[in-house]
């Protein structure tokens, strides 16, 4: 069994990339277990974000705006290569705490990975707005959570340390940028890869995973406790 641990933010456009084309990678190998982790881009995001896409990437990266219409373009066909239909223009910029707090909910319910589906998919593609609370509770019905019990995390602090855990997780292992993908707790993996570097790493990390165990590691395959592809 191949675990794989992979850090995102529901605001991240790369990370619903990544995770498709992942997915796509992995196809209906039922020997690989995903664990989704949190992380913010910026946990100190209000509610309400002033500004479309354009604008606030021109001045995060101190670009003109369109400078900044041409990387969001590149963004928008990157995931049309995947089948993925980004809407810019109605995409709601929000703080993502809420939204990664339900995710634990759903994690505890197994049901984590069809909740991120749909979360990324109504954020990017159907300008849902992610601190709604009845935005959100619909999400966790359409995956068969109780409604009660979602507007219960939803209208409290529930799971803000679990989500806290996970970014410190993410800070102990220097993970700087998502989407960010573990493997076996040893092979990292990060960005939106193709589908085909993703498969390659996979088939190479089985591989390795397969090999008699070093009883001493050679230097070059090993540093600081962690391996990359």
């Amino acid at each position: 069994m191949m675990k794989v641990e992979i850090w995102s933010d529901y605001a991240c456009p790369f990370c619903y990339i990544g995770k498709r084309n992942f997915e796509n990678a992995v196809g209906d190998d039922n020997s690989i277990e995903v664990v989704y982790h949190s992380y913010e881009l910026d946990p100190t995001a209000p509610l309400e974000l002033r500004g479309n896409m354009s604008e606030m990437l021109a001045e995060k990266y101190n670009v003109s705006v369109a400078e900044a219409d041409k990387m969001n373009a590149n963004v928008i066909n990157m995931a049309k290569s995947v089948g993925l239909n980004y809407d810019f223009d109605s995409i709601k910029p929000t703080n993502t705490l809420k939204m990664h707090r339900l995710s634990h909910l759903a994690r505890e319910l197994g049901v984590e990975q069809q909740l991120n589906e749909i979360a990324f998919d109504a954020y990017f593609t159907k300008g849902a707005y992610l601190n709604d609370n009845a935005t959100l509770i619909g999400f966790a019905q359409a995956v068969g959570i109780a409604p009660e019990q979602a507007e219960a995390v939803l209208n409290s602090d529930a799971y803000t340390k679990s989500v806290r855990a996970d970014q410190q997780a993410a800070k102990d292992l220097g993970i700087t940028g998502v989407p960010y993908f573990l493997f076996n707790e040893k092979y990292a993996v990060s960005g939106a890869q193709p589908i085909e570097q993703f498969k390659a790493a996979i088939a190479q990390i089985k591989a390795k995973e397969e090999q008699p165990v070093k009883l001493v590691p050679d230097a070059a395959d090993c540093a600081d406790d962690s391996c990359q592809i």
